[in-house]
């Protein structure tokens, strides 16, 4: 079997990406502004999806340059509100998993639909991840700024994904391959392991 450039280098990628299916156990943290900017960077799962997302708004132009990552954001915090006061959310682990999968698909393939749809997928990505992000946490944290700090990450981390899509649309189109696998390799190690 005969790989490409962009998969072999994704392989190699794989061995050094850190998967940090742990980084959710939220014992013995100070939860506060620091530790809410740290955490979309702490794990594979979160990081891809956010970037994934600038990426994604950058090839579906037009208002969705704006419009997907202020949704992501907006649905994130309202998952973060969700966990805060205690209500449940059914297996918000395995949606993370399949956001990642799904955003392997979605860069991949380019994937474009109505604007519609895409901020309606956008916004089911974002609920889990404001819930895991804020449902760990204990009573007596800094809510406020630890949330603020999460939030400021993830819009870092779809602007990564904007400025990458919009200044390297041909090294995009060229990566596109290898980027899916990470992404698939990612979200199917998490499944299995039983986030």
């Amino acid at each position: 079997m005969k790989f490409k450039l962009t998969e072999t280098a994704a392989l190699a990628v794989l061995f050094i990406l850190p998967l940090s299916v742990s980084a959710h156990t939220g014992l013995g943290v100070v939860h506060d502004f620091e530790q809410g900017f740290g955490h979309p960077f702490s794990g594979a799962d979160h990081l891809l999806v956010m970037f994934a997302i600038g990426l994604w708004a950058t090839s579906q132009q037009g208002l969705s340059i704006w419009v997907l990552p202020l949704v992501f954001l907006s649905v994130m915090a309202s998952g973060a509100l969700l966990a805060f006061s205690g209500m449940p959310l059914m297996v918000p682990e395995i949606w993370i998993a399949l956001s990642v999968l799904a955003c392997g698909v979605i860069v991949w393939r380019n994937w474009q639909i109505k604007l519609a749809w895409a901020a309606a997928l956008t916004g089911l990505f974002a609920l889990s991840h404001g819930y895991v992000h804020a449902a760990e946490i204990s009573a007596e944290a800094d809510k406020i700024g630890y949330a603020a700090g999460f939030l400021i990450a993830t819009a870092v981390l779809h602007g990564l994904g904007l400025l990458t899509g919009l200044l390297s649309p041909g090294l995009l189109k060229f990566a596109r391959t290898g980027l899916g696998l990470i992404y698939t390799a990612v979200g199917l190690t998490l499944l299995v392991a039983g986030v």
